[in-house]
Parts: structure tokens; C-alpha cells; sequence
């Protein structure tokens, strides 16, 4: 009679999702019913004794927990920074002191957006904006504090519902005749669910890299995205005009060129999220649910 096989520690830890009333960690909880997911009403991240009371050694927390008012950022530095920053750091020390692991959600806003390429993991950062600062400044707090932690950064995240982009063209779609959407912003639309699944594969990779980019295949500027949401609901695209981004002039200007390179997806061996068409087809199919 052989031993029984030992538990895979990968499949028995316990799940840990904050922020879990966002886009992506509903879909976590959605996809991995058995875990824990926290709200902001629930834990508030920045604080540490709060933070341990629920953390036990051996968890894995996925946070998704974040400041994502980009435009009220450029004032509400303060906040900004406490969601983005501080309380990133906080879970980072107390997974680093109870031998938890970390996997932090961030954005494509670390970039300045300049690039004509697609940016790698590698390629240096520089937000030019208050919420690209304090996203960066959290990952720098995750890497350096917490040595069993990824950041795995993401863009464009939508899932069709509430107020997101392609849930804002529905509804345009619905409301106007014709809708303006900016040409000059390209990045790369990404689905909440494909995201929440792939972030839920590197729960059991603790060998991948540190820093990863995660986000649907493909680029898009908002124009190309809004027609094609138009032409996914069976409306006319040729209803979404093009405009430049003075068209609509914002306190924090968005990154012109932010697409990221899955290139540090594929090399871990990690499963390739599809191209975005495709996910947006689904997500638009998914509406009547």
C-alpha cells in the first residue's frame, strides 16, 4: 500500500479576495464560490490589526481592492493614495509576516502611455497621472515588502454591466442617435471574467514571474471598441463617429498608447487570455442573463 498523496498546498489554501465588490472580484467569487471575498464595507486594507484578524498563514489573497476614481484622483490625492498605495502595503507585510501569498491587481496607467509598441513588463514606468502614481506605488510596496507576491497588471477591465465602457455604449446606443468616442486612446479591453479566471490560475503558480501583464489579446482604441459593441447589439457602428481626445477634455489625461504585452503570460507557461472580440461577444451575449 502506497502513501496517500500530500495535499497540494496550491489547491487546499485558502482563497482571499478584497475588493470583492468590484468588477473582477465578483467574478472571482463567482468562478471559486468557497472563498473569502471582502468588501471595502467589510475590511478596510489600510488597516493592519484589521487586515491580520482576517488573514491566516498559508491564505492566498487576491486584491482587487482599489481607488479607480482617475479623474477625483488628481485632488483627492490623500484617498487616492490609501487605497492604492497603503493598503496594498499593509496586506504586503502582514502576507510577508504570516507566510501568506499576494496577488496584486494594477493598471496599465503605470506606463506614460507614449510607447507604439505593446509595453512589457520590463519597460519602465512613468504615470503621468495621480492614480498612476499611487497604482505604481502600491506595486512597489507589494514587490519590496511581500517576497511571495505578484503584480499582475491589467486595462480597460469591463464586464457590460453598471457603468463600464461597453455598458456605457449600450445604454448611448439606446439613448442617441449618433455617440462621439475618442480615436487617439488605444489599449487593450480586457473581460472581467477572462481575467478573473487567469488570475485564479496563477493562484496555483507560485513559480511564475513576479510582475505580470494580463489582459485579453488584441488592441482597440474606445472608437474601435464602441463599434463594435454597436455592431455586437445589432445597431449601426457607423453611428460611433470618431473624435480626438480634446473632444472631451478630463482633469487626469489618459495614457494615449497603454496596450500590454502578453509576452510575460505566455513565457510562464500561463494559459493566453483570448482576443478581446471574442470576449466581448460574450459579454455582450451574457447581458440577458
Amino acid at each position: 500500500m502506497t502513501d496517500p498523496t500530500p495535499p497540494d498546498p496550491a489547491v487546499s489554501a485558502r482563497l482571499i479576495v478584497t475588493g470583492a465588490h468590484g468588477q473582477v472580484g465578483r467574478e472571482l467569487l463567482r468562478l471559486a464560490p468557497a472563498a473569502l471575498g471582502y468588501g471595502r464595507g467589510d475590511l478596510d486594507i489600510t488597516d493592519a490589526a484589521a487586515v491580520r484578524a482576517r488573514l491566516a498563514p498559508g491564505d492566498v489573497v487576491v486584491n482587487c481592492a482599489a481607488y479607480t476614481a482617475v479623474d477625483r484622483a488628481e485632488t483627492d490625492t490623500e484617498a487616492a493614495y490609501a487605497g492604492n498605495a497603503t493598503g496594498p502595503a499593509v496586506l504586503a507585510a502582514t502576507c510577508a509576516d504570516l507566510g501568506a501569498r499576494l496577488i496584486h491587481l494594477s493598471t496599465d496607467y503605470v506606463f506614460p502611455g507614449t510607447h507604439d509598441r505593446p509595453y512589457d513588463t520590463c519597460d519602465p514606468t512613468g504615470p503621468g497621472t495621480v492614480y498612476g502614481k499611487s497604482k505604481l506605488a502600491g506595486e512597489q510596496a507589494v514587490l519590496a515588502q511581500c517576497a511571495d507576491a505578484h503584480v499582475v497588471r491589467t486595462a480597460w477591465v469591463y464586464s457590460g454591466r453598471g457603468s463600464d465602457f461597453v455598458a456605457t455604449m449600450v445604454r448611448l446606443e439606446r439613448d442617441r442617435d449618433t455617440v462621439d468616442v475618442v480615436d487617439d486612446e488605444v489599449g487593450s479591453p480586457t473581460y472581467a471574467p477572462d481575467l478573473a479566471a487567469a488570475l485564479l490560475e496563477l493562484t496555483r503558480r507560485p513559480d511564475a514571474p513576479r510582475v505580470l501583464h494580463a489582459t485579453n489579446a488584441g488592441k482597440a482604441s474606445r472608437f474601435e471598441l464602441a463599434r463594435a459593441v454597436f455592431a455586437g447589439i445589432g445597431a449601426d457602428p457607423t453611428r460611433v463617429r470618431p473624435c480626438d481626445s480634446t473632444a472631451f477634455p478630463r482633469p487626469a489625461r489618459r495614457p494615449a498608447f497603454s496596450v500590454l504585452s502578453p509576452r510575460s503570460w505566455a513565457e510562464a507557461g500561463l494559459t493566453p487570455l483570448r482576443d478581446w472580440r471574442s470576449a466581448l461577444g460574450d459579454a455582450l451575449a451574457r447581458r440577458s442573463d
